[in-house]
């Protein structure tokens, strides 16, 4: 039986860059300053955005991926932030239709996620460069799929009143509001950084930031309009786990060098009774000895690589803590467990060389993409043959890989031959991939 939720819409766009993180973060905290009780989530694998969800919000937010997550793990997830709330708020990622090859509905398009849990969306429409033609795009966007409903649009750079009028009055002309014209403003946008905005932690001043795009949108946006777009949403049924807890005590890794860490896995994970404990690396904490697993998620080692080298503390008390218990490094924690790492500059930094491999961000390498692995061997991710879906995303590339065997078998969603990844030694794995869910 389904359960009535809140009342939703999702923000999408036609193309990425057109504005969609603007928009919502300022609505975000526009509606939660004025007594909304707003929660969130972000469409994919962007595993930065959360963040600033909830920092607008002041609530949970989390990821929620089609390709990568069962309908009933979005269900079930979507349902668990939404208690005692009053709005939820999408926000969709690249182009609206933008997927992989996939069963239907399953591309981890934004538009799937609209159509799985039933959100109108409030589409962000980049007008520079044109006028009356983003009427045309809209209305593509609009007959495109018949599972989506477009019910108002938001302009973004605007140049004018004449640009706005020529533009808007084109799209209304199509039975489609046009609810609010953002102008050029290049002082509102937020930092960013080679994998996307400059985290939400180490942001200077953010809560001033998102004040001033709260009252940036309050003052372009029609505030009433824009919440009326919403329409209840009705959960399916579903749970919020997503991988089994790898531990009963997980030590995390947590600063501003690893936190690339899911919302929902920490959720699920203490759902299902797990303790988590977070230690920083940075501050030369060791692993907690009294944690079952350590658990050192991606992030930006590549910009603090020396002092990472010099963390004796850290270094010695991972490799003791993993001479007994299970260690595992995504993506930049995967660098760290490795025999070194070569800085933007072309620097050398020993890590921790529980792992042969060797990496380096001066030779930069963009890869990104969905993957499914399968273990090669147990780890704290699971028994040997279990199937996980997940993404990449870095720059880093590997030097040497070393004697190592893989860490896993992977695919992408494109149908290329399954290439082994990562590589494992003892009670040490890691890999560039990021685990979602349990396929």
């Amino acid at each position: 039986m389904s359960v009535v939720g809140p009342r939703g819409f999702m923000i999408a766009a036609p193309r990425s860059g057109s504005g969609k993180t603007t928009l919502a973060l300022g609505l975000m905290r526009a509606f939660a300053d004025h007594g909304q009780r707003v929660v969130s989530a972000k469409s994919g694998p962007d595993y930065i955005d959360c963040a600033f969800h909830s920092a607008a919000t002041r609530r949970p937010s989390v990821n929620l991926d089609t390709w990568a997550m069962s309908n009933a793990l979005v269900h079930g997830l979507a349902r668990s932030i939404s208690d005692d709330s009053d709005l939820f708020i999408a926000e969709g990622s690249m182009g609206l239709f933008d997927g992989v090859p996939a069963n239907a509905g399953r591309s981890g398009a934004s538009a799937d996620l609209a159509a799985a849990l039933g959100l109108p969306v409030l589409l962000v429409v980049d007008v520079s460069g044109q006028a009356q033609s983003a009427a045309a795009i809209v209305k593509g966007c609009a007959l495109y799929d018949p599972r989506i409903q477009i019910k108002g649009v938001v302009l973004n750079k605007v140049g004018s009143e004449r640009h706005r009028r020529l533009a808007g009055d084109a799209i209304e002309a199509l039975g489609i509001p046009v609810i609010g014209a953002l102008p050029r403003d290049p002082d509102i946008s937020l930092p960013e950084r080679h994998l996307g905005l400059v985290q939400a932690g180490e942001t200077s001043d953010l809560d001033r930031r998102l004040t001033r795009l709260s009252h940036f949108v309050s003052q372009h946006v029609d505030m009433d309009a824009a919440p009326a777009l919403a329409t209840p949403l009705h959960f399916a049924p579903g749970d919020a786990a997503s991988i089994p807890p790898p531990g009963q005590r997980i030590a995390i890794a947590r600063d501003a060098a690893f936190s690339f860490v899911y919302p929902h896995l920490l959720m699920s994970w203490r759902l299902q009774g797990a303790d988590i404990q977070f230690f920083s690396p940075l501050a030369n904490e060791p692993p907690p000895t009294d944690a079952d697993v350590c658990w050192l998620p991606g992030g930006y080692p590549e910009l603090h690589a020396a002092r990472l080298a010099n963390s004796r503390q850290f270094l010695d008390g991972v490799c003791s803590f993993a001479e007994s218990k299970p260690v595992h490094g995504e993506c930049g924690g995967y660098m760290a467990l490795g025999r070194s790492l070569v800085d933007a500059d072309g620097h050398t930094h020993a890590m921790a060389d529980l792992l042969s491999v060797e990496t380096s961000f001066a030779k930069r390498k963009l890869t990104l993409g969905y993957r499914q692995v399968s273990l090669s061997e147990d780890c704290l991710l699971g028994r040997r043959g279990s199937v996980l879906l997940g993404h990449e995303f870095h720059y880093a590339a590997i030097v040497a890989a070393g004697p190592d065997p893989a860490f896993a078998i992977a695919t992408d969603a494109y149908g290329g031959p399954p290439q082994p990844v990562g590589s494992r030694r003892g009670n040490v794995s890691g890999s560039f991939f990021h685990a979602i869910a349990a396929a």
